[in-house]
């Protein structure tokens, strides 16, 4: 199966499948894919993605955080070039577009370049990145902010959810010389990057619901975290305690996210934007019981909002509720560590451009935010103008069942291609 456009634009779907079958054979799960940040799994997809760079003779390289570069042969030592890419790693358990669809985009649109002598109106390098998912370690954006210089001391220490090891471990194990990183110095020379341009499946059911195969991101949400909060109360036996004596920590939190859940409402209702969710909501499995009160709750919260002074709003008065509960219900909370990602516009111009190529390919364009992060957001608030092709998807994302149909991934990269060999902005 192919796909044509006005007899120009043609990308051979066989082989796309297949470069997502071979990635998702190296990184399955027992449900989906698995490929950690910073691991094995992921330093095998992207020496997968070399040999497929290879054998089409697309010139490769490695930046200093081991991220992959794939260009043209002429366009190797471009002073300037538009950046186009992903994450490759995923979250555990998940599926196998989130991240990788965006790499292969740009790998599609330098193979038929190649292939069909086709030239690019300015060099094109593609980046296959490791580490974008905060579900290992925390931290999100790990390889793009490494990329930008803004990566932290603290987040370099923060542990990994399985092995308990440092991020800068699981770095340091894959190559990367964590001094400049230390230093707050960037690994790539922003001003060398003339767009940053990112292919991603939605991972909501807007384009779903509108019928449409792609959108063009204006912008995308920033967000506050808290990985693992503690609440402490006192652990005792259910039937014996009354409630004016209980120190009960499950309560706490349930009484504490309801005031968040009205809060929530609120802003929305006052026409801000606002998403927030707990995600982890846990007792000790080995002490807890039908019969005993909890003696601790641990959860985490994930905060998002395409407004800065809503993300501030709320991390006040996240602060605010806990301490009024804390004295209600006998009970301490400790946040523990908290990371945060400014909101990102998309640039005007880049996306204006991206619509354009849309329409000259014969589709619907429309613009739409981005309520899930990426790595383009860390390139628009360094200063590169960003924008990005949203892709359908069904069934969401950060699931097994994500399901991107390669039609429509084929239309997301048609018009990046289409972009790329047309348009100066």
């Amino acid at each position: 199966m192919t796909f044509v456009d006005h007899n120009v634009h043609r990308f051979e779907a066989e082989d796309i499948v297949r470069w997502f079958a071979d990635i998702y054979e190296i990184s399955r799960d027992n449900h989906g894919v698995s490929r950690p940040a910073f691991s094995a799994t992921e330093s095998e997809v992207l020496n997968y993605l070399s040999r497929l760079a290879q054998s089409t003779e697309l010139a490769i390289s490695r930046d200093q955080g081991q991220n992959l570069i794939v260009s043209l042969e002429e366009d190797t030592d471009a002073d300037k070039f538009v950046l186009i890419g992903s994450h490759v790693d995923s979250v555990p358990m998940g599926g196998n577009y989130d991240g990788l669809a965006g790499v292969l985009a740009g790998f599609a649109c330098l193979i038929k370049a190649k292939t069909q002598g086709i030239r690019f109106t300015r060099p094109v390098k593609v980046i296959a990145m490791r580490g974008e998912e905060s579900a290992w370690f925390g931290p999100c954006y790990i390889a793009s902010r490494a990329l930008m210089g803004t990566l932290d001391e603290t987040e370099l220490a923060f542990t990994h959810r399985g092995d308990g090891r440092s991020l800068a471990d699981h770095m340091n194990d894959v190559g990367i010389d964590l001094r400049s990183i230390r230093a707050g110095q960037p690994l790539m020379d922003k001003s060398q990057i003339l767009e940053y341009i990112e292919l991603h499946i939605e991972q909501g059911p807007l384009l779903l619901g509108m019928n449409l195969s792609t959108a063009v991101v204006s912008g995308i949400r920033g967000n506050v975290r808290y990985k693992n909060i503690r609440c402490i109360g006192e652990a005792g036996h259910s039937g014996a305690v009354p409630r004016a004596f209980r120190r009960d920590p499950v309560l706490a939190v349930a009484h504490f996210l309801s005031r968040l859940d009205d809060s929530w409402l609120t802003i929305l209702q006052k026409g801000d934007d606002l998403v927030l969710t707990s995600g982890i909501v846990c007792t000790d499995p080995e002490r807890h019981a039908l019969s005993r009160i909890a003696g601790e709750l641990n959860f985490s919260l994930d905060v998002r909002s395409q407004s800065a002074d809503v993300l501030t709003l709320m991390s006040n008065l996240i602060a605010e509720e806990i301490d009024s509960i804390s004295d209600e219900r006998g009970v301490q909370f400790y946040l523990g560590e908290k990371t945060q990602t400014p909101p990102a516009l998309m640039d005007t111009a880049l996306v204006n451009a991206l619509n354009q190529a849309t329409s000259r390919l014969g589709f619907e364009p429309k613009s739409m935010a981005s309520g899930g992060g990426h790595d383009a957001a860390v390139f628009a608030n360094a200063g590169v103008p960003s924008a990005m092709v949203f892709v359908r998807n069904q069934n969401g994302s950060h699931n097994p069942n994500e399901d991107m149909d390669i039609d429509d991934f084929l239309i997301g990269t048609s018009i990046i291609f289409e972009h790329l060999i047309h348009d100066k902005v």
